[in-house]
């Protein structure tokens, strides 16, 4: 299992990679392995502006469906329109080609919130 240092990291499973204004944003490698086969993501609108803790799509599995959180409060500017076609790209590559959306930013101070790569090692290896 893969935990880029590179990273920041939710106690609900998203991966954060920060870019300055923008953020993108991803579900986990221990995520993606716990759903299993991915059949469909359902992601917000460009334009739409969520809080941290907000659901703000849905992935679907063979096995279940699950709420994915934001991670930072900001404005929707671009999402992965080729899960549609290649959902299985969240399972396959979470942290390259599985990418889910990018926010603008709102409150930067809220990163320092979010977990580093240890730390999340940490609460995956209570939950598996």
């Amino acid at each position: 299992m893969e935990f880029p240092e590179n990273l920041l990291y939710s106690e609900e499973h998203e991966w954060v990679r920060d870019e300055g204004e923008q953020v993108t944003i991803g579900i986990t490698d221990f995520a993606q392995s716990q759903l299993k086969d991915i059949v469909y993501v359902d992601l917000p609108e460009i334009g739409s502006e969520y809080k941290k803790g907000e659901s703000i799509g849905v992935v679907e599995s063979v096995k279940t469906v699950a709420d994915i959180f934001s991670p930072v409060t900001g404005k929707v500017i671009e999402k992965n329109l080729k899960l549609k076609d290649h959902p299985e790209w969240v399972n396959t590559d979470p942290y390259g080609k599985g990418w889910l959306l990018r926010m603008e930013l709102k409150d930067r101070d809220e990163l320092k919130e979010l977990l580093s790569s240890g730390a999340y090692q940490g609460i995956v290896s209570k939950e598996s």
